[in-house]
């Protein structure tokens, strides 16, 4: 599978620019997955329900099938955060997994950056990040690709164009372990 990551400070809008590519890629053809990594807690079970209440119980994994989806939730209890390579090898292979979030995996990234969040770039601080999209003014000085918010489609191609495409466990194993 090829890996592409996005990246940004939170309120830069990854998530809504990963709306907006996902269609561009697969109407070229690509099946695409996303993994979405986030330091908050959160549950997609809702209490009262069968999965929640087997969950609390104690259960180490429960998987959720039906006629048109499937999801395995998989409680961490005492157990560190499995990193990128674990979650990669836990999906079905497809030709494009867009990454947002683990900023500090070893994979190619675009920065997304608004100025007016008044936030500074990441790309002086991660080798790893490629590419910047922006929305209004580009920061000073920016020595890499720049690309629009709005050009999804130009944004779709420099995504597969720098796309990784070796395993990230090769690819940690050139570049060093993953931070």
């Amino acid at each position: 599978m090829k890996v592409f990551g996005i990246t940004g400070w939170s309120g830069a809008g990854k998530t809504t620019l990963i709306e907006r590519l996902l269609p561009a890629l697969t109407a070229r053809g690509l099946r695409v997955s996303v993994i979405k990594h986030t330091h908050h807690n959160f549950d997609i079970d809702k209490p009262g329900k069968d999965s929640f209440r087997i969950r609390e119980a104690g259960a180490h994994e429960v998987l959720l099938a039906g006629d048109h989806r499937w999801a395995l939730m998989h409680e961490l209890r005492d157990e560190h955060e499995p990193p990128l390579e674990a979650q990669l090898a836990r999906m079905a292979p497809v030709d494009l997994v867009i990454v947002e979030g683990y900023k500090r995996a070893p994979m190619p990234k675009l920065e997304v950056w608004r100025a007016e969040n008044g936030k500074p770039t990441r790309f002086g601080e991660d080798d790893t990040v490629v590419g910047l999209a922006y929305d209004g003014t580009p920061p000073d000085n920016c020595p890499l690709p720049t690309l629009l918010l709005s050009d999804i489609d130009a944004i779709a191609s420099f995504a597969t164009l720098h796309a990784l495409d070796v395993t990230i466990e090769a690819h940690a194993r050139l570049l060093g372990p993953i931070r």
